[in-house]
């Protein structure tokens, strides 16, 4: 079953790590990867940049809307993905559980749906 790990971290702890911290995370994200790789259930992921780089797009009433930034005002911003395909939602949560931003920030795990909605 293939599921989309969505990082979502918050940025002002992230502004405020060194360095030296942010590349250790990322290179554990990058292990983590690396065995899921090896494993043949890592199917894609990339970290992405801040919120303020975002621009959002909407439609209403035929006019399209496009503002900077994401549309939600949360504290936490999607960060980046994983996309994996394991047996089942228990070794998708174990696999978020591994990820270093869950210590800081919120992994959200989501199924995903193959084709047309039913």
């Amino acid at each position: 079953m293939k599921y989309m790990l969505l990082i979502c971290r918050d940025e002002q702890v992230w502004d405020k790590l060194s360095l030296a911290e942010r590349q250790k995370i990322y290179a554990d994200t990058v292990k983590i990867q690396e065995e899921l790789e090896g494993r043949g259930q890592y199917l894609d992921g990339h970290p992405l940049y801040p919120s303020s780089a975002a621009t959002s797009v909407r439609v209403r009433d035929g006019k399209r809307l496009v503002t900077d930034g994401p549309f939600a005002e949360t504290r936490e911003q999607l960060g980046g993905f994983m996309l994996i395909d394991v047996r089942d939602l228990d070794e998708a949560i174990g696999i978020a559980a591994r990820i270093p931003l869950a210590r800081t920030s919120t992994v959200e795990v989501r199924p995903v749906r193959d084709g047309a909605p039913r």
